[in-house]
């Protein structure tokens, strides 16, 4: 019996020798061998079996990921190629964070806002340096808006409410030109002897309308009556006159 199992101890650790050697060399083929992408069959690993953030932008192949795929503020803007993300839909709605206002350019009605100094708005400004629509402003370029006292706004234009005392037609244009304005037309006159509370001189004033010359330095120049009748009477005699002043002086 010993002499029979010591014949076939020679062939009973060969076998384990080679086991062990099989073995082994699994082991060592399994640390040998590697995973790659080629070796990762298309599509068999989900987007959810990926450990967050092992994936940065700059691994993933240009447009390779559509834009309605990605999660809001998932990837850092400076991690995305171009033209990893499509275009922005036609119809998608855009927020105001969506848009760089640096990038805009001055909008067409705001144009001559920045001609209104210091002013919020155009309407009621107490200052509007060459504002278009200047509403109820105080200034225009440096000058009052408005009538002074003891003038009436008439006629889109501001009136003396009180005529000056007589004196020569050349005489009361002067004056009135002094005064930053000028004689009236004379239908414009007669129209506003008809304003209520006005009343003009009783000796009828001097209008701007020349309607006949008659000789150097004397000249026809139309007046007009307390009834708003109209005249004419040399430019040598003496009427009462008043000055129509424009709103802007």
């Amino acid at each position: 019996m010993r002499h029979g199992g010591r014949r076939h101890w020679p062939a009973f650790a060969i076998a384990i020798l080679a086991l062990f050697v099989a073995l082994g060399g699994s082991v060592y083929a399994a640390k040998r061998a590697r995973i790659n992408g080629r070796t990762i069959r298309a599509k068999s690993i989900p987007g959810n079996r990926l450990k967050p953030n092992t994936v940065p932008g700059n691994r993933l192949r240009r447009k390779s990921v559509a834009g309605n795929r990605l999660k809001p503020h998932s990837i850092a803007a400076d991690r995305l190629m171009p033209g990893v993300i499509p275009e922005v839909a036609a119809d998608a709605p855009l927020t105001g964070t969506d848009i760089n206002e640096l990038t805009l350019g001055q909008v067409p009605s705001a144009a001559h806002a920045d001609s209104a100094d210091t002013a919020q708005s155009a309407i009621d400004a107490q200052t509007a340096v060459d504002a278009v629509n200047a509403v109820d402003a105080q200034t225009v370029n440096g000058h009052s808006v408005g009538c002074a006292a003891g003038t009436v706004p008439f006629a889109g234009a501001c009136w003396e409410g009180t005529a000056s005392a007589a004196v020569n037609a050349p005489t009361a244009a002067r004056k009135c030109a002094a005064r930053g304005g000028e004689l009236p037309e004379a239908l414009a006159l007669a129209a506003f002897a008809e304003e209520p509370g006005v009343n003009l001189d009783s000796g009828d004033e001097w209008s701007s309308d020349i309607p006949v010359f008659t000789g150097l330095n004397t000249y026809g120049v139309a007046t007009v009556s307390a009834s708003s009748e109209i005249d004419s009477n040399l430019s040598t005699t003496t009427h009462a006159y008043r000055c129509v002043i424009p709103l802007v002086t």
